[in-house]
């Protein structure tokens, strides 16, 4: 399997790619691939979408008062889809992860459904597996297999269960069965019940993770009047200061190790959605590379 893609805007314009000295720290993957979507489809659409919004951000936080651009950001390819399965494609992701992370590079894969992120995370077990997954999603997504693969969006969580613990955020949907596979795994999402409910859920959340976090983001948990374009909306999601709010506290007391943004369905007029998923990665990177010092691996951070 090959590349494609080339002619995709870079992520932020030219100007986040040659911003930094040396090496950019940051490579962010384009994955274009829906086959195994159930509703709505459109999300291979996202990427390129997405990229091309992210030219119109500004590439200063105003947050954070930092420029998280002069890390280097660089846009690698667009994985070219298989035809052949969505195995295929995570085989494709996963090598292309590898070799990034190889290079000690932070990795955001930009989908594209769900089914991107498993690529993600199987580079990453494989090379340093003590961390948590931070799980952003209206759904569990916990089924063994849907419509006759194991490999579905909607099966990818469970996959990643075997090998991570997985902590979910925003869950306000979910089979019987995953209902189920969550009590005998003793999972304890942070349902939309549960953040309605606690007004500790945050300190709960950070008091429960490990000092590193892959972060996987599907669009549907936030609700739909603040980004619609998603491929099943989920009525009654949180807003776009609770998700923002909820990285930067993760990131100030976990070292992000990766993280991708997936499901988004662009509308094209309005770009919402798209420019929506285009702000929140230029988030993420702000937070990744310019909160509190990072932890060693296994170990604590440092009281300052």
């Amino acid at each position: 399997m090959s590349n494609a893609g080339n002619h995709l805007p870079p992520f932020g314009g030219r100007e986040a790619r040659s911003s930094a000295d040396g090496e950019p720290a940051v490579a962010v993957l384009p994955v274009p691939y829906d086959a195994t979507a159930c509703y709505r489809t459109g999300s291979r659409l996202a990427p390129a979408a997405i990229l091309e919004a992210s030219t119109q951000v500004e590439l200063f936080d105003e947050e954070l008062a930092v420029e998280p651009h002069l890390a280097g950001i660089e846009t690698l390819p667009a994985v070219e889809p298989d035809a052949r399965g969505p195995e295929y494609l995570v085989a494709a992701v996963k090598r292309i992860a590898a070799e990034q992370l190889d290079r000690g590079r932070f990795l955001l894969a930009l989908g594209g459904e769900h089914t991107i992120s498993l690529g993600c995370l199987q580079a990453q077990i494989e090379r340093q597996p003590d961390f948590d997954v931070l799980h952003l999603d209206a759904h569990a997504d916990l089924r063994d297999t849907y419509q006759n693969s194991p490999f579905s969006h909607a099966c990818v969580m469970r996959r990643v269960a075997d090998h991570c613990r997985v902590v979910n955020v925003g869950l306000r949907s979910l089979s019987r069965p995953e209902h189920e596979f969550i009590k005998a795994r003793g999972l304890q999402p942070f349902s939309m019940q549960v953040i309605r409910r606690q007004g500790d859920w945050l300190e709960q959340l950070l008091g429960r993770l490990r000092p590193r976090v892959y972060v996987t983001i599907d669009l549907d948990v936030f609700d739909p009047a603040v980004c619609p374009g998603v491929g099943t909306p989920e009525p009654g999601g949180l807003d776009w200061y609770q998700v923002t709010g909820l990285l930067r506290a993760v990131a100030e007391n976990s070292q992000i190790i990766g993280a991708d943004i997936v499901e988004c369905i662009p509308q094209f007029n309005p770009p919402q959605s798209e420019f929506l998923a285009a702000r929140l990665a230029v988030k993420l990177i702000a937070y990744r590379f310019h909160g509190l010092p990072a932890p060693e691996p296994g170990g604590k951070r440092e009281e300052s």
